[in-house]
Parts: C-alpha cells; structure tokens; sequence
C-alpha cells in the first residue's frame, strides 16, 4: 500500500493542567479514529504544554509526563499517535515526540536544535540531540529507541523536523532524511504568534517540500497556554511548493483535527489559496489571548480604566470581538460554560449581555480631562454592552498635592514640578480602579503600549497598574491605525469619535494644549527607530545613517529624535521590568522577561550618542 490518511491536530493546552491537556488529546484521537486515519500527529510538547518553563529542569515533571503518555498508549488503537513531551534522562532533558502505533510505543525522536531567540531560552531547559545518535531508553521496564529515528506505515516512511530544526538552514534534519528517501516530513511546533508570521511559515512548508522532495505536514500549538505567548494553531501540508491543506488560525476550540490524504503514486494535488491580513491577525489573536487568560487564571471578567482614547479603547473593541468571536465559533451555550459564567439571555443580543456580565469601564476625569474623551469613552462603552461608571479624581488629586505641600514648606507649580503633577493624576486613578477590579473578581487591564514601553512615557503604579497587558508588544502607529480600520471593517462605528482625537494623556492644563507625539515625537518615528535599535540592535550611529536615507527630516531635527529615545530608553529600563504580563503579538517586543533584556543601570548610550556630533 502506499495511501496514507493523515490526521493533524493541533491542541489548547495548558502547564499543570494533566487532566485538562489528556482530554484535548484523547478526544482529538478519538476523532481520528473515527474517521479512520492512519497516521495523526499532534504539537510540540503537548502533552506538558511549552510554556512549562523551569518545570522542565525538574525530576517529577518529565516523569509526570511519561506516566501521561503510558496512560494514551492504549488508546492508540489501529492508528499511529505521535505525542510531544519531555524526556529526562540522568541530568539532562530532551524535547521529544513519541510515536505510538496500534497501542505499542514505537520509539522517540528527540529535537536538535534548541530556539535561543526572542522569546524562546529552550536551552536553559533542553540538551540537543545529535545527529544520527539513537539510544535505548527504559520506559517503564521496556527498552525503548530514542534519537534520530524514521518509521513506516503502509509502506509510506516518515521522519521528523522539530520546530527550530527546521529553520537551521544548511544544518536541518530534513537534508539527512532526503538523503534516506523520506516520503514524509512531519513538523510538530510550537511556535508562536507574531503578526505576519505565518507568510514565514508558509514560505518554509512550501521550500521544505520542494527542496527535500517530500509531502511536507506542519502541526502548531493553540491558544494562550501560559499568559505571554499566544499560539496560533497553524495546520499545513504541502508537496512540490504547493500548499495543499492551511486551517483556520487562532481558534477558541479545544483542539481542531485536519486531514490530508496522502497518495505515494500521486504527483499533482489542488493548490489552495492564502489569505493574510495583519489587522484581522492582530484582533483575532488578541481576542483569542483575552479569552483563554480569563478561563485560565478562573477570573470573572475584565476591568479597564477607558479614558476615551487609543489605547484603552481598542482593548475595550477586543474583549467586544472576544465574546463576538467566540460565540461565533463555539456557539452560545459551548462559549459561556467555558468562560465558566452563567447567562439568562434576556434580550436578543446575548452578544453585548455577556459583555455586560464581565466587562466593567471607568472614565476617572481629573481637571485637566476633557469632554470629549468622556463622551468617547461613554459612547463606546454603551456601544458594545459594556458596564460604564464615571467618577472624579479631582479632590483625592488635591489631598496628596496637599500633604506634599505641608510637609516640604512650599507649593507646587507647573513650571517647576511638571512630571510630579502629572504623575500623581495617574497614581491617583490606580487603588480606585484596584477596588473595582478586586469587587468583580476582575482582570485589571493595563493600556500601556510598546512605542510608550521604548521611551517610559507612562506612570509607574499609575496607567501601568494591572494584572495583563494585552497590547504592550504592539506599536501607538500601528494602533491608531487599526482603530481606523476597526471602525469600518469591525463595523465599530461609535470609534469615529476616538480616531477624531489628537493621543494625549490630558495630564496638563487644557490650556498647554498637549499632545503625546510634542512631549515625544511622531509615532511612527519611533516607530522606526525602536525598529532597528531594538530589534536589529543598531547603534545611534546606524540608525542616524539608515534614516536619512529613509526619512524626510532635517538631519538636525532627526540627532535629536535619536538622543531622545535612546536617553529615555536608557533610563526607563526599570519601567519595563515592572509591566504587567504581556501578548506577544508582533515580531518583537520590549519586554526583559520575553524578548529584549537591558541593564537596568547603564551609562546610557552617552559615548555612542557623543558620535552623533560628529556627523
């Protein structure tokens, strides 16, 4: 024979959660079996899910996980079940999959190269495998191969590249299982969400088949496991540079199952086609990360402090496309029992009640706010169903201006303690909106964004207070653009009053007439130098020359946007360690504990900005 039905199946698991991660797999199987799949393959590390961190380097967790797969073995009956887990052995642990068929633990394959950027340190946790090495390992009293293995089924032989195996270039696994004539490659992943990421993905599933003359499976975790990381659930088969079988990303089910028939005699295959967009990517997988943290850490909804501008109320539009998605997906009944609330619909829009039921907002005006952000914020509020309250901070403003007064012997004034009378307006809003939160056994919200992230153009234990930080990997150009694009495609009408406003944190006299982009620069300047400073780890000096061949500034004007943010930059670094949790959802981030790390004291670019002068 040489058919072959394969089953993928990717999977919404979650670290400690055994019962929990063993379902979504046994019930994914069951499904297979079914619909009598020959072969299905399952995620990276999905039994323990990927985001276990430094419970990998225990001695209890890989056991825990071995003793999980002996329990799926005898579920594994006339199909092949390839499974990801940690494998300890003496002191080192190894990423694995094991292949199990016909209720028989055939062998493990161990993973070779370890992800070591951005936001992945799998080296902390896992030793690579060598090449070609294969060992006997003792599975509960049965001697077992480990390593570099291929297998076969109805005469269709089968190897393995793991996530990060693939994308070594010259180095990958796939050259050597060209060279042993593989049919076909399997790629369990875990690999997380950026916006534009799965172009990537595509390109390498698409080459891979081409230059290993092979039908080419990639199977990607799903959902937000662990609270940084949100996965997208990608499933894609291709053979001869075509791609012949993409999914639905970011789905709010436990597990979605695919199948591709694979014929060892057929050559040609329908292509499908692709479509990408980085808006939708972006609400899609934002809403998607809202969703499974409130199921996941058993919260009871969500609190924001909507001030009627950018930031806040694009998160109030997610956690809106969060119930609206999802309700869409799983249906009314399937959508709230996993949200673990309970709901009488007593309208016909069920849709903006259970917004209501778990999405609380507060406009918090101080002097300085105006009317048209409160109408903003109470416009969008209303719009979407969500609970809107309003209250000013003026007084409490006034009582810790006060104290200070008495107890330093002289009054405070605008022009000589600027960021002090700012900042407290901030700070004031923060225990108020806590009380709020810790009432509704909440989520507090944070709005901080990453362009604000770059320069600490926020109030520490002020506008940064909260338990996630849902659009902190995201850029202030982006999502001003995006609320544009929100408000017709999202059919967001009521955003037309948030996208007429000039960003501003309103913390001066109305009179100063502030904005954010005169107390910083442009957003998408900084959009730009944060680009190549931090993510491409440009010096000053580098990123002066590549902008003044890209950027119509005058040279002057552009020294001094540069010595701003890498100043502001420098000093703010302690900020960034103090964010709350936050999506990974674009290509990079500024966050120390998931993608950039940065002294927190440090002689601040002064040297390197000193060249600046020169040119």
């Amino acid at each position: 024979m040489s058919i072959l039905k394969i089953a993928c199946a990717t999977v919404n698991q979650t670290p400690l959660d055994w019962e929990g991660n063993f379902k979504n797999i046994s019930d994914a199987i069951k499904i297979a079996q079914k619909d009598n799949a020959d072969i299905l393959c399952l995620p990276e590390l999905s039994i323990t899910g990927y985001g276990s961190e430094d419970l990998f380097l225990s001695y209890w967790y890989p056991q825990k996980a071995l003793s999980q797969l002996e329990k799926l073995i005898p579920l594994c009956e006339d199909i092949t079940v390839i499974v990801g887990l940690p494998v300890r052995i003496q002191e080192k642990v190894y990423n694995c999959v094991a292949i199990i068929e016909n209720a028989e633990l055939k062998g493990f394959v161990a993973k070779q190269f370890m992800a070591i950027d951005g936001v992945h340190y799998e080296f902390r946790w896992f030793t690579p495998w060598k090449e070609s090495e294969v060992i006997s390992f003792d599975f509960f009293g049965k001697e077992i191969p480990l390593g570099d293995l291929v297998f076969e089924k109805n005469g269709v032989s089968y190897g393995f590249e793991i996530c990060e195996d693939a994308w070594r270039g010259d180095l990958r696994p796939g050259f050597r299982l060209k060279d042993r004539k593989i049919d076909v490659i399997f790629n369990p992943s875990a690999s997380h969400f950026a916006m534009g990421k799965s172009i990537l993905r595509e390109e390498l599933v698409r080459e891979s088949s081409t230059l290993f003359d092979t039908t080419y499976c990639y199977i990607n975790l799903l959902g937000n496991e662990a609270g940084r990381m949100i996965f997208d659930g990608e499933i894609m088969v291709s053979k001869n540079g075509k791609l012949l079988l993409k999914n639905k990303l970011l789905s709010y089910s436990d597990f979605q199952v695919l199948y591709f028939q694979y014929d060892k005699t057929q050559e040609s295959y329908p292509e499908i086609d692709s479509q990408h967009n980085k808006n939708e990517e972006f609400a899609q997988a934002a809403s998607l990360g809202l969703f499974d943290y409130m199921r996941k850490s058993r919260s009871k909804g969500f609190v924001l402090s909507l001030s009627g501008g950018a930031d806040s109320s694009s998160i109030a539009v997610l956690v809106a496309e969060m119930v609206k998605r999802g309700v869409a997906e799983l249906g009314l009944p399937a959508f709230i029992k996993k949200l673990g609330i309970v709901l009488i619909p007593k309208t016909n829009n069920p849709i903006k009640e259970i917004v209501n039921q778990i999405f609380t907002t507060a406009y918090q005006a101080s002097d300085n706010s105006s009317y048209a952000t409160f109408n903003s914020a109470k416009a969008l509020a209303e719009s979407i169903g969500a609970r809107f309250y309003n209250w000013e901070i003026s007084e409490e403003v006034k009582s810790y201006t006060e104290k200070i007064e008495k107890a330093i012997g002289r009054r405070l004034t605008w022009e000589k303690d600027d960021i002090t009378l700012q900042n407290i307006q901030a700070r004031t809003r923060s225990p108020i909106i806590w009380m709020l939160a810790n009432i509704e056994n909440a989520l507090l919200l944070t709005t901080s964004n990453r362009s604000e992230g770059d320069v600490g153009y926020t109030t520490m234990d002020g506008d940064t207070s909260g338990s996630i930080s849902p659009i902190a990997s995201v850029d202030k150009y982006f999502i001003l653009q995006w609320l544009k694009w929100a408000e017709i495609e999202l059919g967001h009408p009521v955003l037309q009053k948030v996208n007429a406003l000039q960003p501003t944190a309103e913390l001066r006299p109305n009179e100063n007439h502030q904005t954010d982009e005169q107390d910083l620069m442009p957003y998408s300047v900084i959009l730009e130098i944060e680009k190549l400073a931090i993510r491409d780890k440009r010096s000053p000096l580098d990123v002066y020359y590549i902008l003044k061949e890209e950027l119509e500034i005058e040279s002057d004007i552009l020294k001094q946007y540069i010595r701003k943010f890498f100043r502001l930059w420098s000093r703010n670094q302690w900020k960034r360690e103090r964010l709350a949790p936050a999506f990974h959802l674009d290509e990079f981030s500024v966050d120390p504990k998931s993608w950039y790390r940065f002294p927190i004291l440090s002689g601040g670019y002064e040297e390197e900005l000193k060249s600046l002068d020169e040119v």
